[in-house]
């Protein structure tokens, strides 16, 4: 019973990374980044600060399309992490995405249909 245990383990430990290693696509529906969002992907909001405080997906950080290049010291942590990228409808974080990949950034997602699907789609939010 050990060795079956101990291979499991080192099953596991070899399976894992390889699985974690693929990228990421360009783009998600809000489904599936509800799903990695509960794993520690880092939701990252690219909306105004007035759109932000209206409402916005549980967990989401702000930092404006306009300022996300003088601002990604801020999020230096996340470069070679899993970063979704939300807006309202998917079209300004498509840019902010493509702005945190020609900065480096190795698994970036734009979230398709942004706040607006997430809050269609029941996913949690928080509402002024």
């Amino acid at each position: 019973m050990k060795k079956s245990l101990s291979f499991l383990v080192l099953l596991a430990a070899l399976v894992v990374p390889i699985a974690l290693a693929e990228p990421l696509p360009a783009s998600m529906d809000v489904t599936h980044v509800a799903t990695l969002q509960s794993q520690g992907v880092f939701l990252l909001d690219v909306r105004e600060p007035d759109e932000f405080a209206k409402v916005h997906a549980v967990g989401a950080t702000l930092i404006p399309l306009g300022q996300l290049p003088s601002r990604l010291g801020e999020i230096a942590r996340y470069k070679d992490k899993p970063v979704a990228v939300i807006c309202h409808s998917g079209r300004r974080s498509a840019q902010g995405a493509e702005i945190l990949r020609k900065a480096g950034y190795t698994q970036v997602v734009n979230v398709e249909g942004g706040t607006a699907a997430w809050e269609k789609a029941g996913w949690p939010v928080v509402r002024k």
